[in-house]
């Protein structure tokens, strides 16, 4: 296959890890753990695995030199640095022993369940390091949570004499991670699970997680494009922007994309839910601003929208919670058939209370159309699906009208839609995704050695050179709560909002309004690998914000 010279020179580059993962490890315990909340029912369902402490890797004397065969799988969809979390896997398996293995399940965990698998070699893995994308051995959405599953699972790994399952994936992947580790252990199968944090969106992080791998990359790429498209803006002078990223449950990718680009308008959605504020609140924060940049003869603009906003308009949110309810089957926890589009709609309307039933029919008939159709495999709306950048314009540029009819509002307005998804899930690493990744996969073979399961590789203190990187493993249950999901209560991770209270939040808070009126953009430019490291080698705004001592 051809390569690039930025593939070349991307496959020369040695990640960066801690000092402590150079040489033979030693794992230093806490105290024990309880989960995050519903700490009853957590320990009730993984008594095997529940109240283990955090552990912290430090130096030692002993090698640990045992071969070992592990098996990996990249779960759900896709973020920068996959690849380079199984190459540091494959060099800690080996490093520990060159007899030892490492297999890849493919096309994510129906590759277990299915037997489908492939050995990864020197030869193989070279291929990909410090490369994007997942192609590697492909992911999936399949998920781990049933006792057939569990038990084709372990054939194939007895066939094979793997030990110990890396789950690379964000919260339900890991989730799952859990239950079979739990599950494993109950029957005593001997065989280790431990997960590894992924998801571009940024929310699975906590206070032992600091950083979700991707989330750099994604945000950077993201910004770059941002930019671009302010350069335009402001060369041309006569559109306002409605951006759309990714960020369905939480807005960090939104928020991290506005510290690094300065739009005049960012929505975060967690504050949205916070002050309670309704669709026409929305709108007419963005016309606002709309207004007051058109009175200084700017009649162009940025809008940064995170794809979940939706959903967390209170009154949406509890409509979007009841459909989820309604639209599922109780006796199979599946999505409910319909012969037709009608015969669903017309159930969905004789269905919902009356409260939920005016919020839909207030609603743009083609949004309410798709809250009440488009579902994803696990019964969900589809919030990604609906065109929220559009829908914001639409109904900007209606207020705008009424406001010009009401002689308050002087300018012009004329929209551009952009929605930045797919775009940032397969870049090349950035520098710190490169070297982060690659930790979390060798610190993973570490967890191995040391006999842990249940746990996540974790990297700590990552706002420093990588060389004072602290590696270790969180207790998977430690992060876990009960919530509801399709019509019933479930164990699974917690997700990691945007706090308002928080330094990145206030940060923003601070500054936004400035932005709003005055053209004050950032162009950051595109992700650099080469050069000085206070350009290269830089985390996120939001990591730094939030570690400043």
């Amino acid at each position: 296959m051809e390569k690039s010279a930025l593939q070349v020179a991307r496959a020369a580059y040695q990640p960066k890890v801690p000092r402590v993962l150079k040489g033979a490890v030693e794992a230093k315990e806490g105290a024990p753990t309880e989960s995050v909340g519903n700490q009853k029912e957590i320990r009730e369902l993984f008594p095997n695995t529940y109240g283990m402490p955090v552990v912290e890797f430090v130096a030692s004397d002993e090698k640990q030199a045992k071969p070992v065969n592990v098996g990996v799988i990249l779960s759900g969809g896709q973020a920068p640095g996959g690849h380079n979390v199984i190459s540091g896997l494959f060099d800690g398996v080996k490093s520990l022993s060159k007899e030892s293995k490492l297999y890849g399940f493919l096309m994510g965990p129906g590759g277990l369940v299915d037997h489908k698998y492939m050995e990864i070699t020197d030869e193989l893995i070279d291929e990909y390091r410090n490369t994007g994308g997942f192609d590697i051995i492909g992911s999936g959405r399949t998920k781990l949570e049933k006792v057939e599953q569990f038990e084709k699972g372990i054939e194939i790994l007895r066939k094979l004499g793997i030990t110990a399952l890396v789950i690379i994936g964000g919260d339900d992947s890991n989730t799952n991670a859990c239950v079979l580790a739990e599950y494993y252990a109950a029957k005593k199968y001997g065989v280790q699970v431990i997960g590894c944090p992924k998801t571009i969106d940024g929310d699975l992080k906590n206070e032992q997680i600091e950083t979700s791998f991707g989330f750099d990359t994604a945000c950077k790429t993201y910004s770059e494009l941002i930019g671009n498209i302010q350069r335009d803006c402001n060369s041309s002078r006569k559109y306002w922007h409605f951006i759309k990223v990714m960020g369905r449950s939480a807005s960090h990718i939104a928020l991290e994309c506005a510290l690094q680009t300065q739009p005049n308008v960012c929505l975060v959605s967690e504050e949205v839910e916070a002050k309670q504020m309704t669709l026409d609140d929305v709108v007419t924060y963005i016309a606002t601003a709309v207004a007051n940049r058109a009175l200084d003869g700017n009649n162009f603009g940025t809008v940064v929208i995170p794809e979940g906003i939706i959903e967390f308009i209170p009154a949406i949110k509890k409509l979007i919670a009841q459909l989820n309810e309604v639209l599922t089957d109780p006796s199979t926890g599946e999505p409910r058939a319909f012969a037709s589009a009608d015969e669903q709609i017309a159930f969905v309307k004789g269905s919902i209370e009356q409260d939920n039933l005016a919020v839909l029919e207030s609603l743009p008939s083609d949004v309410a159309r798709q809250l009440c159709l488009d579902r994803d495999p696990h019964g969900n709306v589809q919030v990604s699906l609906i065109e929220t950048e559009k829908l914001l314009s639409r109904m900007v540029d209606t207020k705008l009208k009424q406001w010009k009819k009401e002689g308050k509002f002087v300018g012009k307005f004329s929209a551009q839609h952009h929605f930045f998804g797919y775009e940032g899930r397969c870049a090349a690493p950035s520098n710190y995704d490169a070297d982060y990744c690659y930790s979390l996969g060798f610190n993973a073979s570490r967890l191995i050695a040391s006999g842990k399961t249940g746990y996540m590789s974790i990297i700590k203190n990552t706002t420093a050179p990588a060389e004072q990187w602290v590696p270790g493993g969180v207790p998977i249950t430690m992060m876990m709560n009960i919530e509801r999901r399709n019509g019933a209560n479930k164990p699974v991770i917690r997700k990691a909002l945007v706090e308002l209270d928080g330094a990145p939040f206030k940060y923003f808070a601070s500054h936004r309004d400035v932005w709003a009126r005055q053209t004050s953009y950032v162009y950051p430019g595109p992700i650099q690998y080469f050069g000085p490291s206070e350009v290269c080698d830089q985390c996120t705004k939001t990591l730094a914000l939030e570690q400043a001592k």
